[in-house]
């Protein structure tokens, strides 16, 4: 089926509720941010307490909250190979400063996509289900579950242990993996516009967004 931009809107503000409300749901814990399961716990938590203690980001001021995911969620997410997993094929063919140009531009996006579901999200509750993971594994899936309001919602992580430390590197929300959604819209705009064009297209979305008035 294909994924149209406007479904490919809606998916990504959801998922950004979604993620965002594990920072509603987590309990206190010691977590060890050497397992998996126990990092998305961990980070949870940390984005709770921080959001608890600002009164700021409580009213929704939308640079605090953005600030708070870029330096509690982000340094855990590996935005080079998200990025290349959904621009696909054309990875390659970019050069070095359009790939960085890339990551830059859709790491700013999906900020902006957390930040804004945190003013939103109020009570839903996340369940970790049991990880089926061996010693060694090195690549993971976290599988966890979002109850609130009606039937809950499947959100699960992909997890790469990189020198012994577990990074995020791809969200499944609804059962479509965040790259694969991403990598249909960029394929169509790359085709149409070359990787010049996909960045250009990702640096005005981000620039409206930043400056509401430039929307008018």
């Amino acid at each position: 089926m294909r994924v149209t931009r406007l479904d490919l809107s809606k998916r990504a503000l959801l998922l950004g509720a979604l993620v965002a409300s594990m920072a509603f749901a987590a309990p206190a814990m010691a977590a060890d941010a050497s397992a998996p399961d126990l990092l998305i716990r961990q980070l949870s938590l940390e984005t709770l307490e921080a959001v608890k203690a600002d009164k700021s980001i409580q009213g929704g001021d939308l640079q605090k909250i953005i600030g708070l995911v870029d330096t509690k969620v982000m340094p855990h997410v590996n935005f080079q190979r998200m990025t290349a997993s959904a621009v696909g094929r054309f990875w390659r063919q970019a050069t070095p400063e359009q790939q960085k140009r890339l990551q830059d531009e859709f790491k700013t996006l999906l900020v902006r996509t957390y930040a804004g579901a945190l003013t939103q999200v109020k009570d839903q509750t996340i369940a970790l289900k049991p990880l089926r993971a061996g010693a060694d594994d090195t690549e993971v899936v976290v599988r966890t579950e979002i109850r609130g309001k009606g039937d809950p919602i499947q959100l699960d992580y992909r997890l790469e242990k990189v020198s012994g430390v577990w990074m995020i590197f791809d969200v499944n929300v609804l059962g479509i993996w965040l790259a694969d959604q991403y990598r249909n819209s960029f394929a169509q705009e790359i085709g149409a516009n070359g990787i010049d064009g996909l960045i250009k297209t990702l640096a005005d979305k981000n620039q409206k967004a930043a400056n509401p008035a430039a929307k008018a």
